[in-house]
């Protein structure tokens, strides 16, 4: 549970009491030019005492289309709870944000150097913070991506299969598919898994880009999950989902057969049949033009929508079992 003494929850030695509204600053580092670096956490107290919902999103710096999803939540006031808190951190790498860049000025990856360090690198510094002074108050933690390198995911979430606890949850936040993956060493949700936290991991869309399916995605399927636990305002109205949500224990990457301009001819979320053509790999010159096929049946999960590639690169993702 969530660290609350006497009804007043202590966030970066500020005090909210019930029904109070703040905004702390999460301050790590001035820019190289002595500018100083805001990353406001966003917190919401019901007075009615209840569960404490942590949003986060910008783990990587190029990836807003899961800044926007908590932008929005916080704009049209989603996040002022009916009880419990709320806390919003749109933009963690906030660094990255400003150049639209995934990683730190350091050139390294936030999400793999989890649980951070106070003597290590900005990026590590970082996570230390956020793990040891964001992460002790948060009851249930939804965190936000996107696919990198041009690649398009479908509006997914994922965890690991032995975390069955999630799977109620995954299926009330409704996205269109859970993706089973294991935890990644030294990430976010690898260190909130060993804390025992319980964190539902989303993705959707692909980096330096919004996409208005994914972002109602994801905006929905938070209105549910704080519906859930009695949170949310009874105004906000949530749309059925258009499909149940679909989970797949396997998948696979369909690469790049050869080097040359790529075009997908199908869509993420779809089902395909073997055989079915999903797009094209094509020379400048109008001499070549390859089909690249599905190699079984299955549901495409993620589309590279890159217009070049090369030998061995990742065109599609495709489910191999799935219920």
């Amino acid at each position: 549970m969530s660290v609350i003494k006497n009804n007043i929850l202590t966030i970066l030695g500020e005090d909210i009491k019930p029904g109070e509204s703040k905004e702390i600053n999460f301050d790590i580092a001035n820019l190289h030019t002595s500018t100083p670096v805001n990353v406001p956490v966003i917190i919401e107290r019901a007075i009615k005492p209840g569960p404490v919902v942590l949003f986060t999103a910008g783990i990587h710096g190029d990836e807003v289309n899961g800044v926007e999803i908590v932008r929005q939540i916080i704009s049209k006031g989603i996040n002022k709870p009916t009880k419990g808190t709320i806390i919003c951190m749109p933009v963690i790498n906030v660094f990255g944000f400003i150049n639209l860049k995934r990683e730190f000025p350091d050139g390294r990856d936030l999400n793999r150097v989890f649980p951070g360090s106070p003597t290590g690198s900005l990026a590590g510094r970082v996570a230390y913070k956020l793990i040891h002074d964001i992460i002790p108050h948060a009851d249930v933690i939804l965190d936000f991506h996107t696919g990198g390198a041009g690649r398009f995911n479908a509006p997914q979430l994922r965890y690991i299969k032995e975390n069955t606890a999630l799977n109620d949850l995954a299926k009330i936040f409704a996205a269109p598919f859970v993706l089973y993956s294991k935890n990644a060493s030294k990430t976010f949700r690898s260190t909130c898994y060993k804390q025992g936290k319980t964190l539902l991991l989303f993705e959707g869309g692909k980096s330096l880009h919004i996409d208005d399916r994914v972002t109602n995605c994801g905006v929905n399927g938070s209105k549910r999950i704080l519906k859930h636990f009695n949170m949310l305002n009874p105004s906000f109205k949530i749309p059925k989902p258009k499909q149940g949500c679909i989970f797949i224990e396997d998948s696979k990457w369909i690469r790049a057969k050869y080097s040359g301009m790529f075009k997908p001819s199908i869509n993420t979320g779809l089902y395909v049949n073997k055989n079915d053509i999903l797009g094209n790999i094509t020379d400048p010159y109008g001499k070549f033009d390859y089909a690249v096929k599905a190699r079984n049946s299955g549901f495409i999960i993620n589309v590279n929508e890159a217009p070049i590639v090369y030998q061995g690169d990742a065109l599609f993702h495709i489910s191999l079992t799935h219920y």
